[in-house]
This record gives C-alpha cells, structure tokens and sequence, in this order.
C-alpha cells in the first residue's frame, strides 16, 4: 500500500511559480509511474502532468505544455510538479497519483484517473489575479 502526501501549495500571484511536492512511502517508489492532477470547485479532476519509473519518460497536459515540470528523485522517494506563468484559472486542488508500472516509458492511461491506484490528499493551489 503506497501512501502519497502532497505539499508545497499556497497562494501565488498570477505570473509566478511554484512548486509542488509528494512524498511517497509504503511501496518501492522506483516500479511506480506518477501522474499530478488538479481539481477546481465544480470541474472535473483535470490531467496536468506523468512520468515513468525512471524519470526520463514525461507527458503534460496540453493546458500547461511549456510551463510545467514534472521530475522524480527516487532515492528521496519524491516526485516535483514545478509550475510557472500561473494563471488564476489554474486555482485548484493538486493531486499526486501513483501506479505500479512495468513500462518503460508513460503508458496512454496515465493522462486518466483510471490509471492510477493510489491517490494522495491534496495541496490547494490558490492564484490571485
């Protein structure tokens, strides 16, 4: 059972940066694919970002494409989402998911959230005008 804890959430200015954090524990995070997704108030859980096992396989949503990172230290058992230009409409709850994977690069299912087995809390991501 992999349990996954996000943080580094807050309230940014639109234009600025931030960065995301979850932290992994529970299972042997290197055979695990990652995946960030958000969630506005009345809107469907949105795909922002994946990456595989090793990290050198990534996949963004097209919203964010050039302005978003996703990368993994697995000897620290952590995945980043680095996020910048932010825009108010990007105000939302952050997700971390996680997958057992056997594939050595991002798998299709992965921009969905049938494709993940284990889910985190959340961050709140507030981006004012």
């Amino acid at each position: 059972q992999v349990q996954l804890v996000e943080s580094g959430g807050g309230l940014v200015q639109a234009g600025g940066s931030l960065r995301l954090f979850c932290a992994a524990s529970g299972g042997p995070f290197s055979s695990y694919a990652m995946g960030w997704f958000r969630q506005a108030p009345g809107k469907e859980r949105e795909f922002v970002a994946a990456i595989n096992r090793s990290g050198g396989s990534t996949d963004y949503g097209d919203s964010v494409k050039g302005r978003v990172t996703i990368s993994r230290d697995n000897g620290k058992n952590t995945v980043y989402l680095h996020m910048s230009r932010l825009k108010p409409d990007e105000t939302a709850v952050y997700y971390c998911a996680a997958r057992r994977s056997y594939s050595a690069s991002v798998e299709t299912r992965a921009r969905y959230r049938y494709g993940y087995d284990y889910w985190g809390q959340g961050t709140q991501v507030t981006v004012s005008p």
